[in-house]
């Protein structure tokens, strides 16, 4: 006891003393990325901190505007033990001779951009100029997702799985191997184990399918926690299991999961950001169908309901820890759409997200939502079909040819979509929605010029632009 109390002491006074010199004399804002599988993270972070470094295409910054970054640099980041995002190697796939989306998100990294400003406020000409550090820290969609989990039990885990399976065509081998299952039978590691593959063998073609709830996360990318016990579980029927049983045994593995994967998880990394960006690939739920937009409703309900709102102060800091201040929801991948059809998009978002919206302005939190394109991939145009002018998008496939598309119009209405979503529709009844899947432009770079973006600044406006003036 006397050991755990020394503990939390130093862990308190290592807290203030950050806490004291971020606010005096280099301040720090913890930047988090996160989102659905192909949501677009690392685009995101890659064109973001290019921009940053080459404020060119920045406008809607005021920091930029008044010219007040002087310098912004890369450092290496202040937590040893995590890897560093590649944003080299990630740039160097974007901008190349045959550019190219990089690979997605596998494990938490971070990335420190600091920058050099110009002096402000009624003694600026007296202290020179300010250095402010932005930490940037992404990690995988996939895991995202569990921190749905730690207010549910087993029991309850497994019949809100167990429910949607049937609507899901991927689980049907796995559907299979549960009818020979007796959940109350003695445990037996074989048969823990070709359940686990099984289950594990599901969650990967669904989210392969486009289905977005599909936990646990680890399941899909368990790096070194592979074949462990704490990831070998699994989805059964009841709601309690009799000693020694397998439905025991799966529940003592799925509490391991929630205190030993997913809590030190929440409380290294997520529990610690300022401020938050939260990327949606709503025009691919769209696209797949009524269902797959309710489950991504759901599944970004539970996961928002993790973050702990709220306005940061020095004390509120020091007393309990930081809370997200700011909170952005972006819908991607904008550049598929004509502009006309943006405000019908970021609408969407914003009614797909109310309840979770809500909550966090009741916080203290400030919100907004966005539709954007981190980098451009598309041109516009127009065409005429029928004796109309059709609004197009034109961009690159992966065999080199050009194509121009409309993906359809979205309702002014954003209940127009997500009422049947909710009622369980099969499919649209108005509408017929297609998705590009287009590749990076190929660009000519530009000297002070970043990437190509739809509405990135003022993304970064809304997320850092009070710490830049």
């Amino acid at each position: 006891m006397i050991s755990s109390l020394t503990g939390l002491i130093t862990h308190s006074i290592d807290a203030v003393s950050d806490t004291v010199s971020e606010a005096f004399f280099e301040p720090v804002v913890r930047l988090g990325v996160t989102g659905l599988s192909r949501a677009g993270k690392t685009v995101f972070i890659t064109a973001l901190v290019h921009n940053l470094m080459e404020p060119g295409r920045m406008q809607r910054m005021r920091a930029v505007q008044q010219g007040l970054i002087r310098g912004a640099w890369l450092q290496p980041q202040p937590d040893m033990t995590l890897p560093r995002f590649d944003y080299e190697a990630h740039l160097a796939s974007l901008t190349g001779e045959a550019p190219r989306w990089p690979e997605g998100t596998r494990a938490v990294s971070e990335l420190r951009l600091s920058f050099r400003l110009a002096p402000t406020g009624l003694f600026g000409g007296l202290t020179g100029p300010r250095k402010l550090h932005l930490d940037i820290v992404d990690y995988p969609g996939e895991w995202l997702l569990d921190l749905g989990l730690m207010g549910k039990s087993y029991a309850s885990w497994s019949a809100e799985v167990l429910a949607r399976l049937p609507k899901r065509p991927q689980a049907e081998v796995f559907r299979e191997v549960l009818l020979n299952i007796d959940p109350q039978a003695r445990h037996e590691e074989s048969v823990a184990q070709a359940l686990a593959r099984e289950f594990t063998a599901y969650l990967v073609a669904a989210r392969e399918a486009g289905w977005s709830d599909c936990t646990p996360g680890r399941f899909l990318l368990p790096g070194e926690m592979a074949g462990s016990p704490v990831l070998t579980f699994a989805p059964l029927p009841g709601s309690e299991g009799k000693r020694g049983s397998l439905w025991r045994e799966m529940e003592r593995r799925f509490d391991a999961y929630k205190s030993q994967v997913i809590r030190p998880f929440f409380e290294t990394h997520f529990a610690k950001l300022d401020r938050q960006v939260v990327l949606i690939d709503v025009l691919e739920a769209v696209h797949r169908g009524p269902a797959a937009l309710e489950d991504q409703r759901r599944a970004m309900a539970e996961v928002l309901a993790a973050f702990r709102p709220g306005a940061n102060g020095f004390f509120t800091s020091m007393l309990r820890g930081r809370r997200v201040e700011k909170i952005l929801f972006a819908a991607t991948k904008a550049d598929h759409l004509h502009h006309t059809q943006h405000s019908r998009l970021t609408a969407l978002a914003e009614a797909l997200l109310r309840e979770a919206r809500d909550r966090a302005r009741f916080s203290g939190a400030e919100t907004a939502a966005m539709s954007i394109a981190a980098l451009r991939s598309t041109v516009e145009e127009q065409r005429s079909h029928g004796g109309r002018e059709v609004d197009l998008v034109r961009g690159r496939l992966a065999d080199g040819r050009q194509v121009a598309v409309n993906a359809g119009d979205l309702p002014e209405d954003p209940s127009r979509l997500l009422l049947p979503a909710r009622e369980g529709a099969e499919r649209w009844l108005q509408g017929d929605y297609g998705v590009m899947q287009f590749e990076p432009p190929i660009l000519s770079r530009v000297p002070g010029q970043g990437l190509p973006h739809i509405r990135l600044d003022a993304a970064a406006e809304f997320l850092i632009g009070d710490r830049l003036v």
